[in-house]
């Protein structure tokens, strides 16, 4: 995964806070701002097309060693993992 860093921000990892941010409280979408929204769920959707990638290379839907691939934390990975099988995209 690509790091982008514009005036001292990396937007990965950002993203990644947000992430952690989302599985602590769902209060987040009263609370940011939408055109942050739509770039967080933007990143999202490509970040979940390339778990789908990852499972299917390895073959293995371990929250903690999807975290490892993409670089996310492990409550990334459990989050991402349960996120998509809510969504019917990993069984």
């Amino acid at each position: 995964m690509a790091t982008c860093v514009v005036e001292g921000i990396d937007p990965v990892q950002m993203c990644r806070g947000l992430m952690d941010k989302m599985e602590e409280s769902e209060q987040l979408k009263s609370e940011a701002d939408p055109g942050i929204l739509i770039l967080f769920q933007d990143w999202l959707e490509r970040l979940e097309e390339e778990a789908i990638k990852v499972v299917e290379k390895t073959g293995s839907i371990n929250p903690i060693r999807l975290a490892d691939e993409l670089g996310l934390s492990e409550s990334g990975g459990v989050f991402l993992v349960a996120r998509l099988k809510k969504k019917e995209k990993l069984k």
